[in-house]
């Protein structure tokens, strides 16, 4: 394997093996606690501007596969592992992993120790890094770290939304045709703002029995205010996606049209965020982040939920002054869901799609089906 160089911006600076794209790449550092789903992570349009570091030490061993794309792409900058496996050992498979990522341009970053880089970024939060397999001086990596761009200063919803509306017509494995046209039959539409969606989001959304329109995330409220005044659309789902939800400008001002318009809205995760900020309430970046499938989460019946998680920024405390809490996080105590007062608008921050092993948060999809027009 090839040698790869990788400083981050506390000074650390470390050498590793190398699989996946060749190159130079700069991104914030995560870490992520699931014990499967690689393949999941590594193609979520949220993990856009940043590397991901696994906790499972072994990765790779049950390849990759087309079912297990939640995009048409990989996001991430590149990852980082303990142990890569090459061969691979899975009656899903259909290649493997060094290959997805050489196409899809991400490094891959191996015989590291992650646990070390873990603790770092527990004890020391997120922070940038930038990795090379062509520049192997420390100090020439930490001036062009210094010079480039923070994540928080860089708008990727454009890089990965949408540029096209489609019409999404998939349900969850083998069940997709059944599914479309159960959807078909409810008469209910609803309308996905992409900022980042994932595939199984809304797959699910079909599985809830809800007709699924996806638009781009330059859409104009007007647009869509008319269409549901109309009847044509009976409710707007704002999806996940990645970065700073403050840099969010423009797209805040759509939203909040929409919430003036009292259109029956449900968000997962970014989505969550922006409904926060179109009500006032600013978000604020959590220390390291929750990425992982362990998260308990108590929901409106105080019964835990094990929940899949990937954001870097939360809802304020104070946000209880328009909604209700719904969902809250057992390990930090951080808000998880919200439902606005007097208004038809709900929004998770984890993943109710994700389904990391358990499946008791997938009936949110259920209730929000029962409030589209």
């Amino acid at each position: 394997m090839q040698k790869i160089w990788i400083y981050l911006e506390n000074g650390t600076f470390l050498e590793a093996n190398s699989f996946g794209a060749k190159g130079t790449s700069v991104g914030e550092i995560v870490f992520n606690t699931s014990l499967t789903g690689y393949q999941e992570i590594i193609t979520d349009p949220s993990y856009a501007g940043q590397f991901v570091t696994f906790t499972m030490p072994e990765i790779g061993n049950v390849g990759v596969n087309e079912n297990d794309m939640e995009s048409s792409t990989a996001h991430c900058k590149g990852v980082l592992v303990r142990n890569y496996h090459h061969e691979y050992s899975n009656f899903r498979a259909q290649g493997d992993l060094d290959s997805l990522l050489k196409e899809h341009n991400v490094l891959g970053i191996c015989n590291i120790d992650t646990r070390y880089l873990t603790k770092m970024l527990r004890d020391e939060g997120a922070m940038m890094m930038i990795a090379s397999t062509e520049i192997s001086d420390k100090d020439t990596l930490a001036k062009q770290l210094e010079n480039s761009p923070r994540i928080e200063d860089i708008n990727y919803i454009k890089e990965v939304s949408t540029k096209e509306a489609y019409v999404h017509k998939f349900g969850a494995w083998d069940h997709e045709q059944l599914a479309y046209n159960k959807a078909m039959m409810s008469d209910k539409k609803v309308v996905v703002v992409d900022y980042g969606v994932k595939r199984n989001i809304l797959n699910e959304l079909v599985e809830s029995g809800l007709e699924v329109e996806v638009v781009p995330s330059s859409f104009k409220a007007e647009d869509l205010i008319a269409r549901f005044e109309a009847k044509e659309i009976g409710g707007i789902f704002l999806s996940n996606g990645p970065g700073d939800p403050l840099v969010l400008t423009e797209e805040k001002a759509e939203v909040e049209k929409l919430i003036n318009a009292n259109i029956p809205m449900f968000a997962i995760c970014l989505g969550h965020q922006m409904l926060s900020i179109a009500h006032g309430y600013d978000t604020y970046k959590l220390k390291f982040g929750q990425h992982g499938g362990n998260h308990p989460v108590a929901n409106p019946e105080r019964i835990v939920e094990i929940t899949a998680q990937n954001h870097n920024y939360n809802v304020p405390d104070n946000i209880i002054e328009i909604a209700e809490i719904t969902h809250q996080n057992l390990f930090d105590n951080t808000i998880e869901g919200v439902k606005y007062k007097n208004k038809e608008i709900f929004s998770v921050q984890h993943h109710p799609e994700a389904s990391p092993g358990p499946h008791e948060s997938k009936y949110i999809f259920n209730e929000f089906a029962k409030i589209v027009k």
